[in-house]
């Protein structure tokens, strides 16, 4: 049972992890041994609140397919059950920060004085390069 908040968690049954041999270097051993974890998690069909599902299948993310899966792929320690612990953390950090509502910007203006510094500051640049010309007889 993965736990993602207080009264929100994914039972074993929905999340799907397959162990698939991991790519990259590895020597004689990488052939042999799926250390690696593949993890597929079926939104539509999970027991998540509809808030959840709805805010997932908004977001523009890679891992999101466009039937709704989630597909992470986790190899990045040397064991089968640290790569499956990363995956489930991973899961878990994708689901809550789809949850995480964006504070709304409110469009502001340049207070007057930080205008005038900066015209002050542009002008006293101006002067500074005109001083600095071929004097003209």
């Amino acid at each position: 049972m993965l736990e993602i908040s207080n009264n929100v968690s994914l039972a074993d049954w929905e999340v799907e992890l397959t162990g698939i041999r991991a790519t990259g270097n590895g020597g004689q051993r990488v052939n042999k041994v799926e250390t690696a974890i593949h993890l597929r998690f079926d939104i539509k069909r999970s027991t998540l609140p509809l808030i959840y599902k709805e805010r997932l299948l908004k977001l523009s993310d890679s891992r999101i397919s466009s039937e709704g899966i989630i597909i992470i792929k986790a190899q990045s320690f040397r064991t089968q059950s640290m790569n499956k612990d990363d995956a489930l953390k991973r899961l878990k950090e994708l689901i809550i920060s789809a949850m995480i509502v964006q504070k709304s910007r409110r469009a502001t203006k340049p207070t007057r004085g930080s205008v005038q510094r900066r015209l002050t500051g542009k002008s006293n640049r101006k002067d500074v390069k005109q001083t600095r010309k071929k004097v003209q007889l």
